[in-house]
């Protein structure tokens, strides 16, 4: 919850509207933590980060740019929910180089 609370901070404080990933270095040996990069586009991890949750961010960040309201966007994966809704993660997701 520190990362992700820091992460809206971050957006909010920089007026980012879309999609925007943000690349964290932690001390694992303490709650340390430094932000590396903020990317206010859609990367290569974007798509990880759809894939991993089930949330659209392409087409939800399309949306927005053509002037969409986020409550007025509905989540084409799960057909039911708005883009609103945050998905609720159990499990951690790791990309490892080749």
């Amino acid at each position: 919850n520190m990362l992700r609370t820091t992460a809206i901070n971050v957006i909010r404080h920089f007026g980012v509207v879309g999609e925007c990933n943000i690349q964290y270095a932690l001390d694992p040996n303490n709650e340390t933590y430094y932000i590396i990069e903020v990317n206010a586009r859609l990367s290569r991890s974007s798509a990880l980060a759809s894939k991993a949750t089930g949330y659209p961010l392409a087409y939800v960040a399309a949306k927005l740019a053509l002037g969409i309201a986020l409550p007025d966007i509905k989540n084409s994966v799960t057909g039911v929910t708005t883009a609103c809704f945050e998905p609720s993660l159990d499990y951690c997701v790791v990309k490892i180089p080749r």
